[in-house]
């Protein structure tokens, strides 16, 4: 696949006003399988890594997250030159990074591929339905017998933490999280794991929507951020979050500047 196609596909994925090139470097690495230049805006991808263009494709859109996350920061802060960690892969990449593939894959630009391993996609289906889907049941069930050992507890007026402590050997909050998700009607198809998330969520429409999204196939660190923005959107104003920079940046420069004299007084004495 030929650069300018690559770049086509990416443009096409999602728009950006932050011009890049996209550059195989014709050669193999085992340490990454490509790469983004946040000084010069290129994305080079280590194209002997892959087998196929399908394998290309994911690792651009993943470069490519790291571009628009580089676009939104220069907008953010109003400085073309902000300096911006192409190694950070936190859950704002990632939840990009899952959005830009599911539009791949919507656009055919991108396929997962089960299809291509029916052995795989038979196994796929016992993890779900003998281990993750099971094991989200088994929890809720273990849930009602912890909320029933804590009204036992209270009614022989035993430590309930004491009992968690010492005679369960539990953490504490891995008994909440048990006990909470079996307070609270949720799918165990989506597994425990994510259970635990839509369970901390008081609302139940929110609840309801938050399940929805594990169910259409979105990962835990994906929803979790989208979680994270519509309570960020809910209530915090742009002139807030703007505020809320402010602080940040000038308490950074206040640290720095310190630092600075610091170092400065050092190197006079010497």
């Amino acid at each position: 696949m030929e650069n300018a196609r690559i770049k086509e596909i990416l443009l096409d994925i999602a728009p950006t006003e932050l011009d890049f090139t996209v550059v195989q470097t014709g050669k193999e690495s085992k340490r990454v399988n490509g790469l983004y230049a946040p000084d010069t805006h290129e994305i080079l991808l280590h194209n002997k890594n892959f087998k196929t263009d399908n394998q290309l494709v994911y690792t651009a859109v993943h470069e490519y997250a790291h571009h628009l996350n580089a676009e939104e920061l220069i907008r953010t802060t109003g400085n073309p030159s902000a300096p911006y960690n192409s190694k950070v892969h936190n859950q704002a990449f990632w939840a990009r990074f899952d959005a830009l593939l599911s539009v791949a894959e919507e656009k055919g630009y991108y396929v997962i591929g089960l299809e291509r391993s029916p052995e795989l996609a038979e196994l796929t289906e016992k993890i779900r339905r003998d281990y993750l889907e099971a094991n989200g049941r088994l929890m809720q069930e273990f849930g009602k017998l912890l909320v029933k050992a804590h009204e036992l507890c209270e009614a022989a007026d035993i430590r309930y933490e004491d009992y968690i402590d010492r005679v369960l050997c539990m953490p504490r909050n891995t008994a909440k999280d048990i006990c909470r998700v079996a307070a609270t009607d949720v799918n165990p198809a989506i597994g425990f794991d994510n259970m635990k998330i839509v369970a901390a969520v008081r609302k139940k429409d929110e609840r309801a929507a938050v399940e929805q999204e594990f169910l259409d196939g979105k990962g835990p660190v994906a929803v979790r951020e989208l979680m994270r923005q519509k309570s960020a959107a809910a209530h915090v104003s742009p002139k807030e979050k703007l505020e809320r920079e402010k602080s940040r940046l000038e308490k950074t420069i206040e640290q720095l500047s310190k630092r600075l004299e610091f170092v400065e007084e050092s190197l006079a004495a010497m």
